[in-house]
């Protein structure tokens, strides 16, 4: 990967400063037909607004956000969600890990999937849980990161032109 990207976790008055180009990320990825919870027609003006809305769970420290950056701006993102539950502090959910289209095959997704990785066992994470399309490209990525799919859903969430998808659920423990 070009030594140009870099990878930073974001606070919660990054998250503002960043909206922009989260949200040109987020509207980007939507209308290449990832599956990331959004239905088309799907503009920047939705998207920085999901993401603004995701700043007080930052701020509290329910989730963490990475924001990769090149010289074009905000390249990819990654969240990890801990839980707040007391039985189910060990674990944690890697969600909306995303690429632009433009910025894909170059290893920044494995980069960002690792800084996930690092920061739950950083933070005494024994377990990670997420969630994809089954048959999407991103499914090679976690199985050979070590992942592990227990499970499909079928027709679990509808794909951004609304048609129903199976899901493919994977863990991965880090002790």
């Amino acid at each position: 990967m070009p030594a140009t990207h870099t990878v930073t976790r974001l606070s919660a008055d990054d998250l503002h400063a960043e909206a922009d180009g989260l949200a040109e990320l987020l509207a980007d990825a939507v209308e290449g037909g990832d599956s990331l919870g959004f239905l088309a027609p799907f503009d920047q003006e939705q998207a920085a607004a999901w993401w603004l809305a995701q700043r007080a769970a930052v701020e509290e420290g329910g989730l963490a956000v990475w924001a990769a950056r090149s010289t074009e701006g905000v390249v990819g993102t990654v969240g990890l969600a801990l839980s707040a539950k007391p039985n189910a502090r060990h674990r944690a959910e890697v969600v909306k890990l995303m690429v632009r289209r433009d910025a894909r095959g170059r290893g920044l997704a494995r980069l960002l999937l690792a800084t996930a990785e690092q920061a739950a066992a950083d933070a005494g994470v024994e377990l990670l849980l997420l969630d994809t399309e089954t048959g999407s490209a991103a499914e090679n990525l976690y199985l050979s990161a070590g992942w592990t799919r227990f499970g499909i859903v079928p027709d679990y969430a509808a794909e951004p032109g609304g048609r129903l998808r199976d899901c493919s659920f994977y863990f991965k423990r880090l002790t």
